[in-house]
């Protein structure tokens, strides 16, 4: 497959510049990506008042399991795409294209649908606080009636990231983050639409971005888009992308299920904490996602080298990534540690001590912990990206089993620090396994 300006090639060339070159225009997006919840919670903190804060807080870890597990199924739909561009093989290519457009067609009808019709009743299991409930319905509903618009947005973004092409998705994310902005402004300020206003903006948002991925792909890779021949059934292309996508979304949303029981405990703890720990989701999400996106960039290096063949290439990247992740690690404590409380003042626009200072614990013992927590997202990565599909499906189950101890069992009793103390223990647990793993089985192919 011949390379040209839109595409890059990871087989070649030294694997951590190619890596962080491949990842700084993922990481840019991804914080870009981040401040259409942060924008919603600033908007809604200082123009609706704290329950909006906690309405939005409230049902996040919903739509978010929903959302991991739809980006779950495209991260591993475009694993079987990096591959065949790694091997050369056009045509394979052409047909996982295909057959990536169809699954996610027939997903995200059959998701959306569920979704809207059972939220509700979610929320009520959630036990979320009747003060919130409906304003925290209205957010969710929207939002989820839009969830066409991210999947679209996240397969371009997939489809380019697959053959190199890391920076045009970025600038599509620029303009709609900045739309997000202006479009929160006037639902929410001028036109008084209430926190349902916050939903729509979001929406539009992504959708406008979707758009453009779908409009420059259609322009730029048209000797890779598939034809009517490529959609025609193949049962090893559809298995394949199945086992993948279903593997890394299961990976996902199983850690997804459990934070969603967590968020059961919160809530029962009163609006106050949901408060607190929706403003601390927010800082730690900016602070983690420098480590996910490592370990994202380096699964579509690992896969492009593992079709070519290039192993050894695999195992001198996933060393140096994890001293990176070590040394941000040591970077995120000191910033949590300096600014986490005006930050979460900032953010929130609230007043209350008990919120701030909530706010701040949960993010400071966190990144107390990060070391393991940037281990496990490149072992989970790459050992998904070399075909150890199993394992770190099982260190996920492990991570949800815990959280639901933890939500039953033990923030009962400890109260907010049991919700602190939860990830850290499923981190370090997790970490060690997948690196006894990776160490024994997983050295054979990476």
């Amino acid at each position: 497959m011949t390379e040209k300006k839109d595409t890059l090639d990871m087989t070649r060339g030294k694997p951590l510049s190619l890596i962080l070159s491949f990842a700084l225009p993922i990481l840019l997006g991804n914080c870009f990506q981040l401040v259409y919840g942060t924008v919603d919670t600033m908007v809604a903190g200082y123009f609706l008042g704290e329950g909006a804060i906690a309405a939005i807080g409230a049902t996040g870890v919903i739509f978010s399991l929903i959302m991991t597990f739809s980006w779950g199924l495209n991260g591993g739909y475009c694993i079987s795409l990096s591959r065949a561009f790694g091997s050369g093989d056009r045509a394979l290519f052409k047909k996982c294209a295909a057959a990536m457009l169809t699954l996610n067609l027939i997903v995200t009808i059959i998701l959306t649908a569920a979704s809207l019709l059972l939220i509700e009743p979610a929320m009520r299991l959630l036990k979320t606080p009747d003060e919130i409930f409906s304003e925290a319905l209205s957010y969710i509903t929207v939002v989820i009636a839009g969830l066409f618009a991210t999947v679209a947005y996240n397969m371009a973004s997939g489809f380019m990231n697959s053959v190199g092409n890391s920076r045009t998705p970025l600038f599509f994310l620029i303009f709609s983050s900045l739309l997000n902005v202006a479009l929160d402004v006037l639902f929410v300020v001028v036109l008084s639409c209430g926190i349902w206003g916050c939903a729509v903006a979001t929406v539009i948002a992504q959708a406008i971005s979707a758009v453009l991925g779908m409009s420059y792909i259609a322009r730029h890779y048209k000797e890779l888009l598939p034809q009517k021949k490529d959609f025609a059934f193949d049962k090893d292309v559809f298995a394949e992308l199945g086992a993948q996508g279903l593997s890394m979304a299961l990976m996902h949303s199983v850690v997804g299920l459990g934070t969603v029981a967590l968020q059961r405990a919160i809530n029962l703890l009163g609006t106050e904490f949901v408060a607190a720990h929706a403003a601390s989701r927010r800082l730690f999400d900016l602070l983690m996602v420098p480590m996910s996106t490592l370990a994202i960039a380096n699964s579509t290096f690992t896969s492009q080298n593992y079709g070519a063949g290039k192993l050894e290439r695999v195992r001198e990247a996933n060393k140096k990534l994890i001293l990176i992740e070590l040394a941000w690690s040591i970077f995120s404590l000191a910033f949590s540690f300096a600014l986490g409380k005006p930050l979460a003042r900032a953010l929130t626009g609230s007043q209350s001590p008990a919120i701030i200072e909530n706010a701040a614990l949960y993010l400071r013992f966190s990144t107390l912990f990060f070391f393991p927590l940037g281990v496990l997202f490149v072992l989970r990565y790459s050992m998904q990206a070399l075909g150890h599909k199993a394992l770190p499906v099982i260190s996920s189950a492990i991570e949800l089993s815990l959280k639901f101890v933890f939500a039953f069992a033990v923030v009962p009793s400890l109260g907010y620090w049991g919700v602190i103390m939860t990830e850290p223990v499923t981190w370090v647990l997790c970490a060690l396994l997948l690196a006894a793993s990776y160490l024994t089985v997983g050295r054979q192919r990476g």
